[in-house]
């Protein structure tokens, strides 16, 4: 298992429409495994391929308390239930710490693989709704700060130009408290 750098808005990758994932290898279920123990890591409850550089149609979520269900949907194709959308405030783990309501129908159908290639057909509502919508917008190359304004994108992209520079800051002085070699 391994954990897998998270793209960060704005990178043009997370851009990329994915492709069709056509059989479940060992290779698609490593990284399954790989986006998994990823998302628990960043704390996320959702992650789609792309945010991790692979532009397949497969996303992973889990949104127990425990952290002990995690799901996974491959080739996902989601069918709204209802007309009326509800708010909901979203975050991102590729836009850190940057939350902001967007609208969502807040029941839909989800047909997709599961990490064995068995089909998955379900009717799902509320946040679980939602994070699979919202992971599927990052398969299509759309990311939740899209639905802003101009203004909140602008302040979105400097919010997280600052948190990153402060994690590479923090990431910095990790290594630097590191003991240092003897010179012998």
């Amino acid at each position: 298992m391994a954990l897998l750098p998270i793209l960060s808005y704005p990178d043009p990758r997370l851009r990329t429409i994915a492709t069709p994932v056509k059989e479940v290898t060992a290779e698609i279920k490593t990284l399954i495994t790989d986006m998994i123990e990823t998302m628990y890591d960043a704390q996320g409850i959702g992650l789609a391929a792309s945010q991790v550089d692979h532009h397949i149609q497969l996303i992973v979520m889990d949104l127990s308390e425990d952290k002990d269900s995690p799901r996974v949907f491959i080739n996902p194709k989601v069918t709204p239930l209802v007309e009326e959308k509800q708010p909901y405030e979203e975050g991102c783990l590729s836009v850190p710490d940057v939350y902001d309501k967007v609208e969502r129908p807040n029941k839909v159908r989800i047909e997709a693989l599961d990490e064995n290639g068995n089909k998955i057909d379900e009717e799902v509502e509320g946040l679980l709704a939602v994070c699979i919508q919202h992971e599927m917008d990052h398969l299509n190359g759309v990311i939740f700060v899209d639905y802003l304004s101009r203004l909140k994108q602008t302040r979105a992209r400097d919010k997280v130009r600052k948190v990153l520079k402060i994690r590479e800051k923090q990431g910095e002085q990790v290594a630097e408290k590191e003991p240092q070699p003897a010179n012998s």
